[in-house]
C-alpha cells in the first residue's frame, strides 16, 4: 500500500471521528441551516440541519499537514490556503448562524479578507518558496513563464474565483465534497506522476478528508459544510492546481464549477437588464435541474461523473 492510500486511509478515519464528536455538538449549538423560500421545495426539511461542518474538513487537513509540515516546509504554502479561506468562511458563518446577522459578513469585509489570504499565499509562494512563474498548457509539453506582474494577476483570479466557484457548488447534499474529493484525487495522481511528495500528500489528505465528511454529508444530510468548508476547499483545490503549475486545468475539472457560476453570473445580468426576468428556474445551474424536475441525488450523481469524466480527459491530455 502506497504512502498516498495510506494518508487517504487517514484523513477518512480522522474525518469520520471528528465528524461523530462535532457534528452533535453543532446539532446543540443548534447552528442551523436557513433555507430559502423561494428554493426547491423539497429543500425545506433541511431547515435547522447543522451548518459549519467545514471545521470537520480543516481540522483533519490541517492537522494532517502540520505533521508533515516539519519534514517538509512548503506544506505551509498548502495550510495557509486551507486555513485562510476557511476562517473567512467561519467568520462569515459565525455571524449568520451563532450571532444571527442574518447579513454575515458584508461584501467589503468577505473580499477584503480574501484578498487578504490571496496576497499571503502569492507573498510566500514567490518570495519564500520561490515557485517561479512557469505554468503549464494543457495539449502542450513545454511550460511557458509569465511576467512577475501577469503572474500576479493570474495567481490572484484563480484562487479568488475557484474558492467562490466551490461556494457556489455548494448546494445540494454531498455535492461540494463529491465534486472537490473527485478534483483533488486527478492533482494526487499528476502529483505523483510529477513525482511531487508535497502536493500528493496534500491531495490525499483532502480527497480523504471529502470522503470521510461525505458519510455525514451525503442525502440526507446530516451536516452542512458551510461557508467555512466551501472557501476552505476553494482553497484547496486553487492552491493545488498553482503549485503543481495547472491551474489551466482548472478549467477542464472544474467544469461543474465553472458552470454553476456561469449561471449565477448570467441569471444576475439577464435580471437587472431586463428588469425582472430570468434564464433560469433558479441560479445555480443545480437548482435549475432540480426545478425542472431531477432529483437530487441524480443531479449530484450527474456532477459527480461530470467531473470524474473531465479529470480523466484532464489526465490523458
Amino acid at each position: 500500500m502506497n504512502i498516498q492510500t495510506i494518508n487517504l486511509i487517514i484523513a477518512f478515519v480522522v474525518t469520520f471521528v471528528l465528524g461523530m464528536i462535532i457534528v452533535p455538538i453543532l446539532r446543540k449549538l443548534k447552528v442551523g441551516q436557513v433555507v430559502r423560500e423561494d428554493g426547491p421545495k423539497t429543500h425545506l426539511k433541511k431547515q435547522g440541519t447543522p451548518v459549519m461542518g467545514g471545521i470537520i474538513i480543516i481540522s483533519t487537513i490541517v492537522i494532517m499537514l502540520a505533521i508533515y509540515a516539519i519534514k517538509y516546509p512548503s506544506l505551509i504554502l498548502a495550510i495557509v490556503s486551507v486555513l485562510g479561506f476557511g476562517i473567512i468562511g467561519f467568520i462569515d458563518d459565525y455571524k449568520k448562524l451563532v450571532l444571527k446577522n442574518t447579513e454575515g459578513l458584508s461584501p467589503k469585509k468577505k473580499m477584503f479578507g480574501l484578498f487578504l489570504i490571496t496576497a499571503i499565499f502569492i507573498l510566500l509562494y514567490l518570495n519564500v518558496f520561490n515557485y517561479g512563474t512557469d505554468i503549464i498548457i494543457p495539449f502542450f509539453e513545454q511550460p511557458i513563464s509569465l511576467s512577475i506582474g501577469a503572474f500576479i494577476f493570474f495567481t490572484a483570479f484563480i484562487l479568488l474565483a475557484t474558492t467562490n466557484a466551490v461556494n457556489l457548488t455548494d448546494g445540494l447534499d454531498g455535492l461540494a465534497s463529491g465534486v472537490v474529493a473527485i478534483i483533488m484525487t486527478f492533482f494526487t495522481l499528476m502529483a505523483v506522476k510529477m513525482q511531487n511528495t508535497e502536493m500528493a500528500i496534500f491531495g490525499a489528505c483532502t480527497t480523504g478528508s471529502c470522503i470521510g465528511f461525505l458519510i455525514f454529508n451525503f442525502h440526507p444530510a446530516k451536516v452542512f459544510m458551510g461557508d467555512t468548508g466551501s472557501l476552505a476547499l476553494g482553497g484547496a483545490v486553487a492552491s493545488i492546481a498553482i503549485i503543481l503549475k495547472m491551474p489551466l486545468f482548472l478549467a477542464i475539472v472544474a467544469l461543474v464549477c465553472i458552470i454553476d457560476t456561469l449561471s449565477v453570473i448570467l441569471q444576475v445580468s439577464y435580471f437587472k437588464l431586463t428588469k425582472g426576468k430570468r434564464i433560469f428556474k433558479m441560479a445555480p445551474f443545480h437548482h435549475h435541474l432540480e426545478l425542472s424536475g431531477m432529483k437530487e441525488t441524480k443531479v449530484v450523481i450527474l456532477f459527480w461523473a461530470i467531473t470524474a469524466i473531465c479529470c480523466a480527459v484532464a489526465y490523458f491530455i
